[in-house]
């Protein structure tokens, strides 16, 4: 009757891990040993998905914002992403920098400058080069940066995060499709879903890395005269994975954190030192305009294909900014989500998607301002009067020319180039986390030869595409990414709408223990007859039992009350099973394809209330200063009810109440 559970189990998950792997590899292979083909390749698979999808990208992004913003402000913020007691595993300013630097970063220090001169100097409508033109640019900007690339990272990241951390199920994409296609997620759709994410990570990744190898590479270049070439970002991609593949074996807070966290420090010194230095009226003035701007017309350029003007410049605009970032942030998603998903555990879905949208946003938008403002100050002004034409020449030089007008540019390149590098090491190590638990089996400890494997292949990935493109390697990354997207962008929107059907079921839940409280019923319904009086009520009430009285309670009342309702529930043709492990107790009823039946006690310690039978003074020991409950436990997580004290009966009578609820909740879901 009584069966335990296993635990996770280490190692790859197969079906993901080989599909995965040989399909990258192949690629690999494929650009190294034929870079104009693959060059060309990428070019003819870019048009095609551009003048073919291009609509779709757009409606999806629009789908995946509006979709967050409604779970956040409807009954289902409440929700918490893992059990009702569950806490956050990192304070704000941790939380913040992870989720910051593996969405942004790299890309941010990249285009800060860049972007804003492009639309200012190559307008998809308008007169280039005046001022409206640089408002213009600057609205194009943040739209290109805003809440749209957080609402699809938050959509994958609630999904994740609500099915793994809430309903036990693996960190992994197809685990969000669980309430449309059920068990199947474990088979081959299941694992076909997750090989496509894998695929999609990596390049989104190896985008992301190519774009920060570029980058370095103009730093080095700028402070050491080190020559800007292939072989040059070869050498430094090499350098880098090194660095990240440490990193991820150091693990999420040994290594990852820690390097976010500099992320963070570094970019700030930066900003800072833009401001101090550059046109610091200017800047706050253009930042509220800038604001205001972008939120009056984000909706019009959600949707915004330029159907109308339909002309090659148009087109090209959408192909090389738009559907670009929509598509490199869609296959960047599961990367960023799952890693973000990985560090909210505790957090509420309101607070969750609030904090993840807004906050980044918010800096996104200081740090284009801040950048993207002074460069545009200058240009008018005169005091930059070279970087059109140099941003043009080379964009992945654009900061340093950028910086070099400024005063101490010896100085803030050198900073610059150390924010890029660690912005690189972080989306490196990160993506190689993700990567490696996608391809892992149950959520298990992986081997550390996988984590080495992914970070490695990360960086051939990013190597084969800047061999693949050439001198032109952007456009190559650019093409990767919005292939990569296709397959994936209708997958999101399935998880977001399977997330929707299982919160519904959720509140139907939660609407039938509406009436419960938090001592049950059946306490006070012990009649006169009973053995149990008030007076021994009130004193476990005020009483402060120590952990082995909690423990002793449970193998003497609360595991032989299971054992005698599981023989009923087994005479009616249920499946049982109790589990009895060091500290909790409990008994799972199987309902077949239905939510499972889940009634537990566990032992949870607490500070000593100062009013209880027994308390110690607050300078005791702390192993004896410990106040333990024996709190109930469901399926949605701790009650917040201890049981200390109820005879077998009384907890007999609480199993059944609970499982009353529980079918009520059944049906009202059918």
């Amino acid at each position: 009757m009584a069966r335990n559970d296993n635990g996770p189990v280490a190692g790859i998950n197969a079906p993901v891990f080989y599909p995965s792997a040989v399909l990258i590899l192949l690629f690999v292979l494929f650009a190294i040993t034929a870079p104009e083909t693959a060059g060309q390749l990428f070019g003819s698979a870019q048009n095609w998905i551009i003048n073919t999808f291009g609509w779709f990208y757009l409606l999806s992004m629009g789908i995946y914002l509006a979709l967050a913003l409604i779970l956040a402000l409807s009954r289902y913020g409440r929700v918490k992403l893992g059990p009702d007691h569950s806490e956050p595993d990192f304070s704000y300013m941790s939380w913040f920098a992870m989720l910051f630097s593996a969405g942004m970063g790299i890309g941010l220090v990249f285009y800060g400058v860049a972007e804003p001169v492009f639309h200012f100097a190559g307008p998809p409508v308008g007169e280039a080069g005046t001022a409206e033109a640089a408002r213009e640019a600057m609205k194009t900007t943040f739209f290109h940066w805003g809440i749209h690339a957080w609402g699809v990272y938050a959509i994958v990241a609630l999904a994740l995060a609500y099915f793994s951390f809430r309903h036990n199920l693996p960190l992994r994409i197809s685990s969000a499709l669980y309430p449309l296609i059920g068990k199947r997620i474990h088979g081959p759709i299941g694992n076909a879903v997750d090989v496509f994410a894998v695929f999609g990570t990596m390049f989104g990744i190896a985008t992301s890395l190519g774009l920060g190898v570029m980058q370095i590479n103009a730093g080095l270049s700028y402070l050491f005269d080190v020559p800007s070439s292939t072989t040059v970002q070869l050498l430094l991609i090499a350098v880098v994975t090194g660095i990240a593949t440490l990193s991820v074996v150091l693990g999420l807070d040994g290594g990852i954190r820690r390097i976010s966290e500099w992320n963070i420090r570094l970019a700030v010194i930066l900003l800072v030192f833009v401001v101090v230095t550059g046109p610091t009226l200017f800047i706050f003035q253009t930042l509220a305009q800038n604001i205001g701007s972008y939120l009056s017309s984000a909706v019009e350029m959600t949707f915004n294909t330029y159907a109308y003007v339909g002309d090659e410049d148009t087109q090209a605009f959408m192909g090389g900014w738009t559907l670009f970032y929509w598509a490199w942030f869609i296959a960047w998603s599961p990367f960023v989500g799952m890693f973000v998903a990985r560090v909210s555990r505790g957090r509420t879905i309101r607070e969750f998607v609030l904090g993840v949208i807004f906050v980044p946003v918010g800096v996104t938008c200081v740090w284009l301002t801040v950048f993207g403002d002074t460069a545009l100050h200058g240009i008018l002004t005169g005091t930059m009067p070279n970087l059109v034409d140099q941003v043009f020449a080379d964009s992945a030089t654009s900061l340093f020319h950028f910086l070099d007008a400024l005063p101490w540019a010896s100085v803030s390149s050198v900073v610059a180039t150390l924010l890029i590098i660690t912005f690189f090491v972080t989306s490196s190590d990160s993506g190689s986390l993700v990567i490696d638990t996608l391809t892992s089996r149950d959520n298990g400890e992986t081997p550390v030869w996988q984590r080495i494997f992914w970070a490695i292949t990360e960086g051939l990935v990013a190597a084969a595409l800047i061999l693949a493109g050439g001198s032109n390697a952007l456009a190559a990354l650019q093409a990767a990414s919005l292939a990569s997207a296709l397959p994936f962008a209708p997958i999101l929107i399935l998880m977001g709408f399977g997330l929707f059907r299982s919160l519904r079921i959720e509140a139907c839940k939660r609407d039938s223990l509406q009436h419960a409280t938090n001592t049950p019923g059946n306490v006070s319904r012990i009649g006169s007859g009973s053995n149990y009086q008030w007076q021994q009520r009130l004193q476990v009430l005020v009483s402060s039992p120590r952990r082995q009285q909690v423990l002793d309670y449970l193998d003497d009342t609360v595991h032989p009350a299971m054992r005698e309702v599981a023989v009923e529930f087994e005479k009616q043709g249920l499946d049982v099973r109790i589990t009895r492990e060091e500290d909790r107790c409990y008994l799972r009823v199987s309902h077949g394809d239905e939510a499972d039946f889940i009634y537990g006690v566990r032992a949870r310690a607490y500070a000593t209330p100062s009013f209880t039978i027994g308390a110690v003074p607050q300078n005791a020991e702390s192993d004896r200063n410990a106040h333990y409950r024996a709190e109930v436990f469901l399926r949605e997580g701790g009650q917040q009810y201890s049981i200390v004290g109820y005879l077998k009966g009384q907890v007999i009578g609480d199993i059944l109440d609970q499982y009353e609820k529980h079918l009520h909740f059944l049906h009202l879901v059918r």
